[in-house]
């Protein structure tokens, strides 16, 4: 049951909380686990064992990196623009490689955590004092509207980690078409996909037996006890993975082990769960090459390359313009 809102939201964050906790089915939006406690869960996931898909990544950054800059190349250099950047430890085996080989490229990696891109560009600094970086903040839509301004050279944008798959196809369609929207026809998109397989494996991966995953997923309710003052207990929720072979969707809930009220002050808003009611919390996509090459099409796009690892469980993709 919700009180009257008489609140003006401060921030992106209240007014997502907002209307996710008082629509139904209940939902909360993952971009939000991503403070600083969130990319720490989020680094120690991707090193879970169970997590293939940052060696999957890690397999075919290592084995193509010549062949992968060669297509970043422009004749008067490049802007190498990677959206969703984290703490950057695969891009470094580009950018080590890119200087090496004295490519003439400016790194600007793009994240909606401040954190995580101040301690990006210090490791950077620190490693490859090479390379230069122009960090930009900001959620992918608001950024992809001025990437039109960098149109001197040739722009190669990067998505790794497959965070395309995050999205609902509606979306990710809508989010390609604003990446087309701001390139130029000498400019690609190297984007990586998380291909279908045994669904044991994908669970797996989002269901680790130490909580890793789980903790980070509690973590958006954490965040909304601390900034919007709210009363949330963590124990009260049970953290649910499920996967969809058929139409490749992996999504993560919490879900109520009880009934309960929680108050979220900041929001002048009490919230009533019934005991097994879930918060869908994230989406994780997997394709095959099917459904990128419709994606690629719908939104103005066409694959020209793409390469796979070891395992064929992931792949990353090279798009221009149509």
């Amino acid at each position: 049951m919700k009180k009257e809102n008489t609140t003006t939201y401060t921030s992106d964050f209240a007014q997502d909380v907002h209307e996710g906790l008082t629509q139904y089915p209940k939902y909360l939006s993952s971009k939000f686990i991503y403070d600083e406690k969130g990319d720490k869960l989020f680094q120690d996931i991707m090193n879970m064992p169970e997590y293939y898909l940052t060696n999957c990544e890690f397999n075919i950054l290592k084995k193509h990196t010549s062949l992968i800059a060669d297509y970043f190349n422009g004749e008067k250099g490049f802007d190498l623009i990677e959206l969703g950047a984290g703490d950057g430890k695969k891009t470094k085996i580009l950018l080590q490689h890119l200087v090496d080989k004295n490519y003439d490229f400016k790194y600007s990696p793009v994240d909606i955590s401040q954190h995580i891109l101040d301690d990006l560009e210090h490791s950077l600094q620190k490693k490859i004092p090479e390379v230069s970086v122009e960090t930009l903040q900001g959620s992918y839509f608001k950024v992809l509207e001025n990437l039109a301004d960098y149109n001197t050279r040739k722009k190669a944008i990067m998505v790794l980690g497959s965070n395309i798959g995050n999205l609902m196809h509606d979306k990710a369609i809508e989010f390609l078409k604003n990446i087309q929207v701001a390139m130029s026809d000498e400019d690609m998109l190297f984007m990586g996909f998380d291909q279908k397989k045994n669904p044991e494996t994908i669970l797996n991966a989002y269901n680790d037996p130490t909580g890793i995953t789980e903790r980070f997923n509690k973590n958006l309710l954490v965040r909304i006890n601390k900034e919007l003052d709210a009363n949330f207990d963590t124990e009260n929720f049970k953290h649910w993975e499920t996967y969809d072979p058929e139409t490749g969707t992996a999504k993560s809930f919490l879900v109520s082990l009880k009934e309960q009220e929680v108050s979220i002050n900041e929001l002048n808003l009490n919230i009533n769960f019934k005991a097994w009611e879930t918060i869908h919390t994230e989406i994780s996509q997997k394709y095959d090459d099917e459904v990128v090459e419709w994606l690629a099409d719908e939104a103005g796009l066409k694959v020209i390359e793409f390469f796979t690892d070891d395992k064929g469980f992931y792949k990353n993709y090279i798009f221009k313009k149509k």
